[in-house]
């Protein structure tokens, strides 16, 4: 059959008029994995595809019982489900996604599903930037939930204070992650275009996400029609320290509010307070001394996430009080600067950084709260920007705050990727060269071979991927218990 044949059929986008089953290709991703729950918990019944899960949408969905088909075929279809939710992990040829334009089932993708099932009836807060925006939008739920605000969300991590990524909860607002990255491959505008926000937080602009954006300048566009479905009575929070996220907040024809460390700030951080266990900081709202802020977070950039969630919860109308105690209260999400053990007195943490920019700032943060502990980073380069050549010469900068790095070689995926792939063997004599320590290894079992000959008690060892890496946290401690 021709490809044309295998084409959805755009009268088909849609949600029909009686939903019972829905089916979820793609359900092992975030995002989908707590959509998946979400339904479940709205009554629908849903069954869903992926290729082999890992912890911890794994484990979410095994929690939710919801039957999940291993890889994609087109028998997964065979009960037409009355809606189909496609991750945009599925390409154009998947043998499912062809079965699905056979059918003639309706189709939605998981944006389009969240925002008609969930958002219609909630005031959205988005929110959105290359960095932070997980952190930011687990404090502000948590937050939120503390002072009895009772907020629904669905964020790209498990929120500590939940054990879950999503909540359907009874309030008004709704916190969502806002994504920059593509929705379907039926539909490659960003994700967060289909959130109808009413309040919006943009952290940071990058340039990320090398395999569907060709430069800064694509990547601006988007989030500058991102700010124009901000109505004109909702507010967008706005990091202006980053030039980026000025330029595009300038566009906005709602009011702004600003947040930075600079002077001129409508929020402003003032004198920062490290700690392995908290983070205080002074907090101004214009020239007066707002609030002096506790958060068990350490680093600049989680202060600013702190920030950001203040300001939404005052325009919502908390009172100082009980948004100071949901900030202090918030327990963090996993994979963000979470311990995940500590073996004679040497602590493993797991971090999801992997832009070079999360690379340095979680590494500075964590040196600064571990103070005169030796700090080793462990990071595997497995996104699709972080393999490519496209960092090599920023992630060489990244890595000051270590003591060590130990970079894994990015894997060769297909041969056209040879001539584009980052090498952490140049990438390790670079930092070496710019005054750093650094050593390349060619797998996991390498890397924990040499943690294994050199980890001593009172390291760090923070572990940075955005994948699974190997199992790599329960190996090392383990490496390290049988020592």
């Amino acid at each position: 059959m021709t490809e044309t044949t295998h084409l959805l059929d755009p009268a088909l986008n849609r949600l029909p008029a009686t939903v019972q089953s829905i089916h979820l290709m793609g359900i092992g991703g975030t995002a989908m994995a707590a959509l998946a729950g979400m339904l479940s918990e709205r009554g629908y019944r849903v069954s869903g595809s992926d290729n082999p899960l890992y912890p911890p949408m794994s484990d979410l969905l095994d929690r939710l019982d919801i039957e999940v088909a291993a890889g994609y075929q087109p028998e997964n279809l065979s009960h037409r489900p009355d809606l189909v939710v496609v991750g945009n992990v599925i390409s154009r040829d998947n043998p499912e996604a062809r079965a699905l334009a056979d059918a003639g089932l309706p189709y939605l993708s998981m944006p389009q599903a969240v925002a008609t099932l969930f958002l219609a009836s909630r005031r959205p807060l988005v929110i959105a930037g290359t960095h932070g925006k997980t952190t930011t939008a687990s404090l502000l739920a948590a937050a939120l939930h503390t002072a009895g605000a009772d907020p629904g969300f669905l964020i790209g991590g498990i929120v500590q204070d939940f054990g879950s990524n999503y909540r359907l909860g009874g309030g008004p607002v709704f916190v969502i992650e806002g994504d920059e990255y593509d929705t379907a491959f039926f539909d490659k505008g960003s994700k967060f275009l289909h959130y109808r926000p009413e309040v919006a937080v943009i952290t940071s602009i990058e340039f990320d996400h090398a395999d569907i954006f060709a430069d800064l300048e694509a990547i601006k566009h988007s989030f500058h029609r991102f700010v124009s479905l901000l109505p004109q009575h909702g507010l967008l929070v706005a990091n202006l320290d980053d030039p980026v996220v000025a330029e595009i907040a300038a566009s906005a024809r709602c009011p702004v509010q600003s947040y930075g460390r600079q002077v001129g700030r409508d929020w402003r951080i003032g004198v920062i307070d490290q700690k392995p266990e908290k983070t205080s900081f002074q907090l101004y709202r214009g020239d007066a001394l707002f609030a002096d802020m506790t958060i068990h977070q350490p680093g600049l950039h989680n202060c600013l996430n702190a920030t950001a969630a203040v300001a939404v919860m005052s325009h919502l109308g908390l009172d100082r009080t009980a948004l100071l105690a949901g900030c202090n209260a918030f327990k963090g999400v996993r994979r963000r600067q979470e311990i995940r053990g500590v073996v004679d007195d040497i602590i493993v943490i797991d971090d999801f950084a992997h832009h070079p920019t999360a690379v340095r700032e979680t590494l500075i943060a964590l040196r600064q709260a571990y103070g005169d502990r030796r700090l080793i980073a462990v990071f595997e380069p497995r996104s699709n920007s972080s393999r490519r050549s496209l960092f090599q010469q920023a992630y060489a900068a990244s890595f000051g705050a270590a003591h060590l790095a130990i970079i894994k070689e990015p894997p060769i995926l297909k041969e056209t990727d040879r001539l584009d792939r980052l090498s952490a063997a140049l990438l390790a004599d670079e930092i070496d060269r710019n005054g750093g320590k650094a050593v390349a290894c060619a797998d996991t079992d390498a890397i924990l071979t040499r943690l294994g000959e050199i980890a001593r008690p009172g390291d760090v060892i923070a572990i940075l991927s955005n994948g699974g890496f190997d199992d790599i946290h329960r190996r090392l401690l383990a490496v390290l218990a049988e020592r």
